[in-house]
């Protein structure tokens, strides 16, 4: 088969690590990475965003999930290559500098902070709604509750490292726990035909409210971009590989199961929801789980059920703020972000990154207070779209690994993406086509897809103001590739 012309390999530093790995403390252990690797994939976009989605598309949103979190899975699993071949703190954003020069660094870079920033502003918009549950948050303004939950979780996340690891840990329990409790109290309720507020369930509540595609197959495709949002945290796993030991033989582990599992909680939980309440039942103002368990009249089961999905929207918050600090301090190493952003504290935390994502978390306080109905879609729109870019570079760099190594430029490790290179053609193909289908939604979807040219123009005036910085900082490296394009200055993780 033709294939592309393949770029000469930029020179390795003497260790053949990034330098923005320097000075991170390697105190994540397995059950910390499966934890994260799990609970990376639960969050807001199945507790909360499923209520909406399961009242627009009915009992087809399952075959959604079926079908983005097959892609899902490719996505890691190039990723899990990729961390096999070098384990780095600064992930998919340092093997775009190894695979694709500084430039292709710099967008995957930006693209994956905008992803989380917007994300988190989901994330914040998410714990204020579910809050608001409860009577005594009810008469709070949506902002307050907002503005709370960035607090705390910034909080927690400055600490160290491990600190994040434990509280990751324990949110993760928390949410898988609770799904399988849910799961089983499901099947129960269906297998006995038990009534839920007067519906029995079981397949006649499909039948007898419009099938499987109620609305038609078209809806089901639209919501597409929401359910690629859903399984946004995934890569989590590699970024947490620059602060695990043994990354090599724990990462690989860990991807393996997580197809499994995909399947398991997000469409078994869907086709649950849809064989225990019509799909009218759901709305996009409550999480689908205080739905069912606040028909059946359990006492406090609606209320446990909602702090638990307040976990999974601060436990994404959470993620976000690690991934990007991490992510960020890679780029600012080699001179592609603000410079304060390489700053670490005693924690070996790099703070700067995490405190300028926070700052666009305060964006999403105000968007909470200027249109708190609104806000949720709004910004999960935004962040689907920087979720296909982070995929998109993902699957791109995979594939360059795949060229080097076809052209004994590389070595791919024995944990490889299967289908090379035809898998990563395929992924990419699909995600352009959730971002087409994004684009022939009206209303919300057609304005995000408007705003996409406009990053794109930031992009590019973003990277002439800092050019000349990251050549400098290859300059200073003492042998990397002129302009930039080496594997990762060597510029120390004192970096102001």
């Amino acid at each position: 088969m033709t294939t592309l012309r393949t770029p000469p390999p930029p020179p390795a530093t003497p260790t053949g690590e990034d330098a923005g790995d320097a000075g991170y403390s390697k105190r994540l252990r397995p059950r910390h990475m499966t934890m994260i690797a799990i609970g990376g994939a639960i969050g807001t976009g199945l507790f909360l965003g499923t209520g909406g989605r399961l009242a627009t598309t009915g009992p087809s949103l399952a075959l959604a999930y079926a079908l983005c979190g097959i892609f899902a899975f490719l996505v890691v699993r190039a990723l899990g290559e990729l961390v096999v071949h070098r384990p780095s703190s600064g992930a998919f954003v340092s093997y775009a500098r190894e695979l694709m020069g500084e430039k292709g660094a710099y967008v995957a870079g930006w693209t994956y902070f905008l992803c989380w920033a917007t994300t988190g502003m989901a994330d914040i918009t998410a714990a204020a709604t579910y809050a608001r549950f409860w009577s005594v948050f009810t008469a709070v303004p949506q902002w307050v509750l907002a503005l709370a939950a960035l607090t705390l979780v910034l909080g927690v996340n400055l600490v160290s490292v491990r600190y994040f690891g434990e509280t990751e840990f324990w949110f993760s329990v928390v949410k898988v726990g609770a799904l399988t409790v849910f799961m089983a109290v499901a099947v129960f309720l269906v297998a006995t035909r038990h009534p839920i507020g007067g519906q029995v369930p079981g397949l006649a509540t499909i039948t007898d409210h419009g099938g499987f595609f109620p609305a038609g197959f078209l809806p089901m495709l639209l919501v597409m971009q929401g359910v690629v949002f859903a399984y946004a945290g995934l890569e989590l796993c590699g970024i947490a590989a620059g602060e695990t030991e043994n990354a090599r033989t724990i990462v690989p582990r860990v991807i393996r199961t997580i197809m499994w599992r995909i399947l398991l909680f997000y469409v078994g939980s869907v086709l649950l929801l849809a064989l225990l309440l019509p799909h009218t039942a759901y709305s996009a103002d409550q999480s689908p789980f205080v739905t069912v368990f606040t028909r059946l009249g359990v006492p406090g089961a609606a209320a446990v059920m909602n702090l638990v999905v307040l976990t999974a929207a601060l436990s994404s918050l959470n993620s976000g703020l690690y991934a990007t600090g991490r992510v960020l301090r890679s780029m600012a190493v080699a001179g592609s972000a603000p410079r304060f952003t390489a700053r670490m504290n005693r924690g070996r935390v790099p703070y700067g990154g995490i405190l300028l994502t926070a700052s666009f978390g305060v964006l999403g306080v105000g968007l909470n207070y200027a249109m708190p109905a609104q806000a949720f879609e709004v910004v999960l729109n935004f962040a689907s779209v920087c979720v296909l870019g982070t995929w998109g570079m993902i699957m791109i760099c995979s594939l360059l690994l795949w060229q080097r190594a076809r052209h004994g430029l590389a070595v791919r490790p024995a944990h490889r993406l299967p289908g090379a290179p035809y898998s990563q053609a395929v992924t990419l193909l699909f995600l352009l086509g959730v971002f087409a289908l994004l684009c022939a939604d009206r209303g919300v979807g057609t304005m995000t897809a408007l705003a996409v040219p406009v990053v794109a123009v930031a992009l590019v005036g973003g990277w002439f103001l800092v050019r000349r910085r990251v050549a400098e900082a290859a300059a200073g490296a003492g042998g990397g590739a002129a302009g930039g394009t080496g594997c990762g200055s060597r510029r120390g993780p004192g970096v102001s």
